[in-house]
Protein backbone atom coordinates (compact mmCIF):
# COMPACT_ATOMS: atom_id res chain seq x y z
CA UNK A 1 0.00 0.00 0.00
CA UNK A 2 2.74 2.04 0.34
CA UNK A 3 3.35 5.14 3.31
CA UNK A 4 -0.44 6.50 1.98
CA UNK A 5 -3.80 5.53 4.49
CA UNK A 6 -1.69 3.29 7.33
CA UNK A 7 -3.50 2.99 10.14
CA UNK A 8 -1.50 1.94 12.88
CA UNK A 9 -2.51 0.27 16.20
CA UNK A 10 -4.31 -2.48 14.66
CA UNK A 11 -4.34 -6.00 15.73
CA UNK A 12 -3.40 -9.22 13.66
CA UNK A 13 -6.75 -9.66 13.28
CA UNK A 14 -7.79 -6.47 11.39
CA UNK A 15 -4.64 -6.43 9.05
CA UNK A 16 -5.82 -9.63 8.33
CA UNK A 17 -9.60 -8.89 7.50
CA UNK A 18 -8.29 -5.60 5.58
CA UNK A 19 -5.45 -7.65 3.70
CA UNK A 20 -8.81 -10.23 2.88
CA UNK A 21 -10.68 -7.48 1.73
CA UNK A 22 -7.76 -5.50 -0.36
CA UNK A 23 -7.23 -8.82 -2.20
CA UNK A 24 -10.98 -9.11 -2.78
CA UNK A 25 -11.02 -5.51 -4.29
CA UNK A 26 -8.51 -6.12 -6.51
CA UNK A 27 -9.55 -9.30 -7.96
CA UNK A 28 -13.73 -9.23 -8.00
CA UNK A 29 -14.25 -5.69 -8.26
CA UNK A 30 -11.78 -3.56 -9.91
CA UNK A 31 -11.85 -5.41 -13.20
CA UNK A 32 -15.52 -5.48 -13.67
CA UNK A 33 -16.84 -2.16 -11.67
CA UNK A 34 -16.35 0.53 -15.09
CA UNK A 35 -18.35 -1.95 -17.13
CA UNK A 36 -21.05 -2.56 -14.22
CA UNK A 37 -21.46 1.08 -13.52
CA UNK A 38 -21.72 1.78 -16.96
CA UNK A 39 -24.74 -0.78 -17.36
CA UNK A 40 -26.22 0.78 -13.94
CA UNK A 41 -26.58 -2.90 -13.43
CA UNK A 42 -26.82 -4.53 -9.37
CA UNK A 43 -23.30 -6.16 -8.94
CA UNK A 44 -24.88 -9.55 -7.70
CA UNK A 45 -21.68 -11.39 -7.50
CA UNK A 46 -19.99 -9.05 -5.90
CA UNK A 47 -22.68 -8.87 -3.50
CA UNK A 48 -22.28 -12.60 -2.79
CA UNK A 49 -19.03 -12.83 -2.18
CA UNK A 50 -19.31 -9.88 0.24
CA UNK A 51 -21.74 -12.16 2.33
CA UNK A 52 -19.09 -15.10 1.75
CA UNK A 53 -16.67 -12.60 3.75
CA UNK A 54 -18.79 -12.17 5.99
CA UNK A 55 -18.99 -8.78 5.25
CA UNK A 56 -22.64 -8.16 6.05
CA UNK A 57 -22.06 -9.40 9.55
CA UNK A 58 -19.13 -7.48 10.43
CA UNK A 59 -20.07 -5.02 13.34
CA UNK A 60 -23.21 -7.55 14.46
CA UNK A 61 -22.23 -9.08 17.73
CA UNK A 62 -20.69 -12.44 17.99
CA UNK A 63 -23.75 -13.77 20.25
CA UNK A 64 -26.26 -12.77 17.28
CA UNK A 65 -23.34 -14.56 14.26
CA UNK A 66 -21.80 -11.45 13.59
CA UNK A 67 -18.14 -10.84 13.97
CA UNK A 68 -18.26 -7.99 16.60
CA UNK A 69 -15.76 -5.21 14.83
CA UNK A 70 -15.36 -1.80 15.53
CA UNK A 71 -16.36 0.80 13.66
CA UNK A 72 -13.15 1.32 12.78
CA UNK A 73 -12.36 -1.78 11.31
CA UNK A 74 -15.46 -1.52 9.56
CA UNK A 75 -14.58 2.23 8.31
CA UNK A 76 -11.18 0.57 6.88
CA UNK A 77 -13.38 -2.16 5.02
CA UNK A 78 -15.42 0.54 3.36
CA UNK A 79 -12.48 2.92 2.71
CA UNK A 80 -10.91 -0.75 0.61
CA UNK A 81 -14.21 -1.37 -0.89
CA UNK A 82 -15.12 2.09 -2.11
CA UNK A 83 -11.42 2.13 -3.44
CA UNK A 84 -12.57 -0.22 -5.56
CA UNK A 85 -16.33 0.98 -6.47
CA UNK A 86 -18.09 3.37 -3.81
CA UNK A 87 -21.28 1.66 -4.86
CA UNK A 88 -20.55 -1.26 -3.50
CA UNK A 89 -19.69 0.12 0.13
CA UNK A 90 -23.16 1.79 -0.32
CA UNK A 91 -24.54 -1.72 -0.14
CA UNK A 92 -23.33 -2.17 3.20
CA UNK A 93 -23.49 1.09 4.51
CA UNK A 94 -27.33 1.30 5.11
CA UNK A 95 -27.82 -2.06 5.99
CA UNK A 96 -24.84 -1.71 9.16
CA UNK A 97 -26.72 1.64 9.87
CA UNK A 98 -29.83 -0.30 10.51
CA UNK A 99 -28.00 -3.25 12.17
CA UNK A 100 -26.15 -0.51 14.66
CA UNK A 101 -29.53 1.23 15.39
CA UNK A 102 -31.26 -2.32 16.08
CA UNK A 103 -28.26 -3.34 18.48
CA UNK A 104 -28.38 -0.10 20.14
CA UNK A 105 -31.40 0.46 20.37
CA UNK A 106 -34.04 -2.21 20.07
CA UNK A 107 -35.47 -4.51 22.15
CA UNK A 108 -34.20 -7.97 23.11
CA UNK A 109 -36.95 -9.70 20.77
CA UNK A 110 -35.94 -7.28 17.80
CA UNK A 111 -32.23 -7.96 18.21
CA UNK A 112 -33.02 -11.94 18.82
CA UNK A 113 -35.18 -11.40 15.38
CA UNK A 114 -33.33 -9.61 13.17
CA UNK A 115 -29.65 -9.23 13.79
CA UNK A 116 -28.45 -13.44 13.22
CA UNK A 117 -30.04 -12.90 9.36
CA UNK A 118 -28.94 -9.80 9.14
CA UNK A 119 -25.06 -11.15 9.98
CA UNK A 120 -25.75 -13.37 7.07
CA UNK A 121 -27.42 -11.29 5.08
CA UNK A 122 -30.68 -12.93 4.40
CA UNK A 123 -31.95 -9.74 5.79
CA UNK A 124 -30.51 -6.60 4.26
CA UNK A 125 -31.24 -3.15 5.80
CA UNK A 126 -32.47 0.32 4.07
CA UNK A 127 -32.75 3.24 5.95
CA UNK A 128 -34.80 6.19 4.55
CA UNK A 129 -35.30 9.40 6.79
CA UNK A 130 -35.50 11.77 3.76
CA UNK A 131 -38.53 13.26 2.10
CA UNK A 132 -38.98 15.18 -1.24
CA UNK A 133 -39.90 18.25 1.18
CA UNK A 134 -37.68 18.02 3.49
CA UNK A 135 -34.07 18.23 2.60
CA UNK A 136 -31.81 18.76 5.64
CA UNK A 137 -34.42 19.56 8.15
CA UNK A 138 -35.72 16.17 9.49
CA UNK A 139 -38.33 18.08 11.39
CA UNK A 140 -40.00 19.12 8.13
CA UNK A 141 -41.17 15.31 7.58
CA UNK A 142 -44.35 14.74 6.74
CA UNK A 143 -45.00 10.94 7.05
CA UNK A 144 -47.34 10.04 9.59
CA UNK A 145 -48.04 7.01 11.68
CA UNK A 146 -51.58 7.08 13.32
CA UNK A 147 -52.71 4.25 16.00
CA UNK A 148 -54.84 1.71 14.44
CA UNK A 149 -55.39 -0.65 17.52
CA UNK A 150 -52.73 -2.92 18.18
CA UNK A 151 -51.05 -1.52 14.99
CA UNK A 152 -50.42 2.09 13.18
CA UNK A 153 -51.36 3.08 9.55
CA UNK A 154 -48.72 4.99 7.86
CA UNK A 155 -49.18 7.41 5.08
CA UNK A 156 -46.46 9.78 3.29
CA UNK A 157 -44.04 9.69 0.99
CA UNK A 158 -39.94 8.93 1.57
CA UNK A 159 -37.36 9.62 -0.29
CA UNK A 160 -33.77 8.70 -1.46
CA UNK A 161 -33.79 5.40 -0.44
CA UNK A 162 -30.20 3.13 -0.66
CA UNK A 163 -30.78 -0.20 -1.20
CA UNK A 164 -34.98 0.20 -1.66
CA UNK A 165 -35.38 -2.42 -3.73
CA UNK A 166 -33.04 -4.87 -2.85
CA UNK A 167 -33.14 -4.41 0.90
CA UNK A 168 -36.23 -6.34 2.91
CA UNK A 169 -36.05 -4.37 5.83
CA UNK A 170 -36.18 -0.73 6.13
CA UNK A 171 -35.67 1.50 8.92
CA UNK A 172 -38.32 4.51 8.77
CA UNK A 173 -38.57 7.64 10.24
CA UNK A 174 -42.07 8.89 10.57
CA UNK A 175 -44.44 11.52 12.44
CA UNK A 176 -46.51 9.93 15.44
CA UNK A 177 -47.17 12.73 17.43
CA UNK A 178 -46.58 16.56 15.32
CA UNK A 179 -47.19 18.53 17.81
CA UNK A 180 -44.39 16.89 19.90
CA UNK A 181 -41.33 18.26 17.26
CA UNK A 182 -38.34 15.70 17.77
CA UNK A 183 -39.70 14.26 20.48
CA UNK A 184 -43.18 13.13 17.95
CA UNK A 185 -41.07 11.34 15.64
CA UNK A 186 -40.90 7.42 15.73
CA UNK A 187 -38.64 4.91 14.24
CA UNK A 188 -40.75 1.88 12.34
CA UNK A 189 -38.87 -1.60 11.28
CA UNK A 190 -40.72 -2.28 8.40
CA UNK A 191 -40.49 -5.73 6.29
CA UNK A 192 -41.24 -5.99 2.84
CA UNK A 193 -40.53 -8.42 -0.05
CA UNK A 194 -37.12 -7.34 -2.41
CA UNK A 195 -38.38 -6.07 -5.73
CA UNK A 196 -40.37 -2.88 -7.32
CA UNK A 197 -44.13 -2.16 -7.19
CA UNK A 198 -46.09 -2.85 -4.76
CA UNK A 199 -44.12 -5.11 -2.33
CA UNK A 200 -46.82 -4.88 0.58
CA UNK A 201 -50.25 -4.01 1.09
CA UNK A 202 -50.05 0.17 1.14
CA UNK A 203 -46.25 -0.04 0.49
CA UNK A 204 -44.82 0.79 -2.76
CA UNK A 205 -41.33 1.11 -4.38
CA UNK A 206 -42.08 2.81 -7.90
CA UNK A 207 -38.69 1.60 -9.09
CA UNK A 208 -34.72 3.38 -9.49
CA UNK A 209 -34.23 6.93 -9.29
CA UNK A 210 -31.62 7.73 -12.27
CA UNK A 211 -28.75 8.94 -11.44
CA UNK A 212 -25.19 10.76 -12.68
CA UNK A 213 -23.42 8.58 -11.06
CA UNK A 214 -23.80 5.86 -7.68
CA UNK A 215 -24.88 3.44 -10.06
CA UNK A 216 -25.66 -0.07 -9.81
CA UNK A 217 -26.85 0.26 -6.03
CA UNK A 218 -30.51 1.37 -6.80
CA UNK A 219 -31.87 4.47 -4.97
CA UNK A 220 -35.84 4.49 -4.79
CA UNK A 221 -38.52 6.01 -3.54
CA UNK A 222 -41.01 4.85 -0.32
CA UNK A 223 -44.51 5.51 -0.76
CA UNK A 224 -46.98 4.53 2.08
CA UNK A 225 -50.83 4.22 1.81
CA UNK A 226 -52.54 3.48 4.79
CA UNK A 227 -49.88 0.61 5.20
CA UNK A 228 -50.74 -1.27 8.03
CA UNK A 229 -48.09 -2.58 11.22
CA UNK A 230 -47.47 -3.58 14.49
CA UNK A 231 -47.18 -1.88 16.98
CA UNK A 232 -44.00 -4.07 17.88
CA UNK A 233 -42.44 -3.03 15.06
CA UNK A 234 -41.97 0.15 16.56
CA UNK A 235 -37.79 0.24 17.13
CA UNK A 236 -37.18 -0.15 21.23
CA UNK A 237 -40.60 -0.61 21.61
CA UNK A 238 -41.93 2.89 22.31
CA UNK A 239 -42.36 6.06 20.30
CA UNK A 240 -41.33 8.58 20.20
CA UNK A 241 -37.89 8.15 20.29
CA UNK A 242 -37.11 7.90 16.68
CA UNK A 243 -35.02 11.07 15.96
CA UNK A 244 -32.44 10.08 18.63
CA UNK A 245 -31.95 6.75 17.20
CA UNK A 246 -31.86 8.06 13.54
CA UNK A 247 -29.19 10.82 15.00
CA UNK A 248 -27.05 7.79 16.18
CA UNK A 249 -27.18 6.02 13.05
CA UNK A 250 -26.51 9.28 10.98
CA UNK A 251 -23.29 9.54 13.03
CA UNK A 252 -21.65 5.79 11.63
CA UNK A 253 -23.53 7.13 8.39
CA UNK A 254 -20.96 9.95 8.31
CA UNK A 255 -18.18 7.86 9.11
CA UNK A 256 -19.00 5.86 6.47
CA UNK A 257 -19.30 8.15 4.04
CA UNK A 258 -15.86 9.95 4.82
CA UNK A 259 -14.18 6.57 4.62
CA UNK A 260 -16.28 6.33 1.22
CA UNK A 261 -14.20 9.49 0.27
CA UNK A 262 -10.71 8.37 1.19
CA UNK A 263 -11.50 4.94 -0.76
CA UNK A 264 -11.96 7.17 -3.64
CA UNK A 265 -9.57 9.78 -3.55
CA UNK A 266 -7.00 7.18 -2.92
CA UNK A 267 -8.16 5.38 -6.14
CA UNK A 268 -8.14 9.04 -8.09
CA UNK A 269 -4.56 9.65 -6.71
CA UNK A 270 -3.27 5.30 -7.80
CA UNK A 271 -4.57 6.62 -11.15
CA UNK A 272 -3.20 10.15 -11.63
CA UNK A 273 0.31 8.75 -10.22
CA UNK A 274 0.07 5.35 -12.91
CA UNK A 275 -0.48 7.69 -16.03
CA UNK A 276 1.51 11.23 -14.79
CA UNK A 277 4.37 8.09 -14.82
CA UNK A 278 3.34 6.52 -18.51
CA UNK A 279 2.30 10.12 -20.15
CA UNK A 280 5.71 11.73 -21.89
CA UNK A 281 5.57 15.23 -22.84
CA UNK A 282 8.82 17.23 -24.20
CA UNK A 283 10.93 14.09 -23.84
CA UNK A 284 9.90 13.13 -20.13
CA UNK A 285 7.17 11.54 -18.32
CA UNK A 286 4.56 14.63 -16.94
CA UNK A 287 5.42 13.38 -13.08
CA UNK A 288 8.94 14.86 -13.73
CA UNK A 289 7.32 18.32 -14.16
CA UNK A 290 7.12 20.33 -11.28
CA UNK A 291 3.28 21.48 -12.16
CA UNK A 292 2.03 17.54 -11.92
CA UNK A 293 4.52 16.76 -8.93
CA UNK A 294 3.26 19.66 -6.85
CA UNK A 295 -0.50 18.49 -7.80
CA UNK A 296 0.61 15.12 -7.06
CA UNK A 297 1.84 16.23 -3.92
CA UNK A 298 -1.22 18.22 -2.64
CA UNK A 299 -3.51 15.30 -3.84
CA UNK A 300 -1.23 12.63 -1.60
CA UNK A 301 -1.28 14.87 1.13
CA UNK A 302 -5.04 15.73 1.36
CA UNK A 303 -6.14 11.61 1.33
CA UNK A 304 -3.51 11.14 4.19
CA UNK A 305 -4.98 14.35 6.14
CA UNK A 306 -8.58 13.05 5.09
CA UNK A 307 -7.75 9.05 6.18
CA UNK A 308 -6.47 10.18 9.77
CA UNK A 309 -9.13 12.22 10.23
CA UNK A 310 -11.71 9.57 9.34
CA UNK A 311 -9.99 7.31 11.63
CA UNK A 312 -10.13 9.41 14.93
CA UNK A 313 -14.20 9.93 14.24
CA UNK A 314 -14.39 6.14 14.02
CA UNK A 315 -12.08 5.75 17.14
CA UNK A 316 -14.08 8.47 19.22
CA UNK A 317 -17.91 6.18 18.48
CA UNK A 318 -15.88 3.39 19.35
CA UNK A 319 -14.75 3.98 22.98
CA UNK A 320 -18.13 4.97 23.22
CA UNK A 321 -18.21 9.31 23.53
CA UNK A 322 -20.04 11.29 21.78
CA UNK A 323 -17.99 11.68 17.50
CA UNK A 324 -21.03 14.17 15.97
CA UNK A 325 -18.24 16.72 16.03
CA UNK A 326 -15.50 14.64 14.81
CA UNK A 327 -17.83 12.84 13.06
CA UNK A 328 -18.79 15.90 10.97
CA UNK A 329 -15.25 16.64 10.66
CA UNK A 330 -14.16 13.50 9.15
CA UNK A 331 -17.22 13.72 7.17
CA UNK A 332 -17.04 17.75 5.81
CA UNK A 333 -12.63 17.15 5.13
CA UNK A 334 -13.06 13.85 3.35
CA UNK A 335 -16.17 14.42 0.86
CA UNK A 336 -14.30 18.03 0.43
CA UNK A 337 -10.62 16.56 -0.24
CA UNK A 338 -12.19 13.68 -2.68
CA UNK A 339 -13.84 16.17 -4.98
CA UNK A 340 -10.52 17.82 -5.24
CA UNK A 341 -8.29 14.97 -5.26
CA UNK A 342 -10.49 13.33 -8.19
CA UNK A 343 -10.56 16.60 -10.14
CA UNK A 344 -7.07 16.84 -10.02
CA UNK A 345 -6.45 13.28 -11.30
CA UNK A 346 -9.44 14.42 -13.89
CA UNK A 347 -6.85 17.25 -14.80
CA UNK A 348 -3.38 14.78 -14.70
CA UNK A 349 -5.15 12.62 -17.09
CA UNK A 350 -5.98 15.60 -19.97
CA UNK A 351 -8.67 14.87 -22.87
CA UNK A 352 -8.77 11.00 -21.82
CA UNK A 353 -10.47 11.58 -18.98
CA UNK A 354 -13.19 12.68 -20.07
CA UNK A 355 -13.75 9.63 -22.21
CA UNK A 356 -15.46 6.37 -20.60
CA UNK A 357 -12.88 3.92 -21.29
CA UNK A 358 -10.69 5.74 -18.54
CA UNK A 359 -12.09 5.03 -14.83
CA UNK A 360 -10.90 8.10 -13.62
CA UNK A 361 -14.15 9.84 -15.89
CA UNK A 362 -16.31 7.08 -13.90
CA UNK A 363 -14.85 8.70 -10.37
CA UNK A 364 -15.56 11.99 -11.33
CA UNK A 365 -19.38 11.00 -11.49
CA UNK A 366 -19.02 9.77 -8.11
CA UNK A 367 -17.47 11.71 -6.30
CA UNK A 368 -20.08 14.67 -5.62
CA UNK A 369 -22.51 12.59 -4.66
CA UNK A 370 -20.35 12.50 -1.34
CA UNK A 371 -20.93 16.47 -0.54
CA UNK A 372 -24.94 15.94 -0.27
CA UNK A 373 -24.82 12.16 1.39
CA UNK A 374 -25.21 11.91 4.86
CA UNK A 375 -25.61 15.82 5.24
CA UNK A 376 -24.13 18.66 2.99
CA UNK A 377 -21.36 20.84 3.61
CA UNK A 378 -23.28 23.36 5.42
CA UNK A 379 -25.02 21.11 7.81
CA UNK A 380 -21.99 19.83 8.94
CA UNK A 381 -19.95 23.27 9.41
CA UNK A 382 -23.32 23.99 11.65
CA UNK A 383 -22.83 20.69 13.58
CA UNK A 384 -19.27 21.69 13.68
CA UNK A 385 -19.59 25.11 15.11
CA UNK A 386 -22.86 24.44 17.45
CA UNK A 387 -20.41 21.58 19.22
CA UNK A 388 -17.57 24.06 19.30
CA UNK A 389 -19.36 27.06 21.02
CA UNK A 390 -20.80 23.98 23.55
CA UNK A 391 -17.37 23.27 25.10
CA UNK A 392 -15.94 26.56 24.45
Amino acid sequence: MGRLQQTYGLTAEQREILATVRAFVDREILPVATALEHADAYPQAIVDGMRDLGLFGLMIGEEHGGLGESLLTYALVVEELSRGWMSVSGIVNTHFIVAWMIAQHGTDAQRAHYLPRMATGEIRGAFSMSEPGCGSDVSAITTRAVPDGDAYLITGQKMWLTNGGTANLVATLVKTDPAAGHRGMTTFLVDKEPGFGEVAPGLTVPGKIEKMGYKGVDTTELLFDSYRIPAEQVLGGAPGRGFYQMMDGVEVGRVNVAARGCGVARRAYELGLAYARERETFGKPIAEHQAVMFRLAEMATKVEAAHQMMVMAARRKDSGERNDLEAGMAKYLASEYCKEVVEDSFRIHGGYAYSKEFEIERLYREAPMLLIGEGTADIQKMIIGRRLLEES
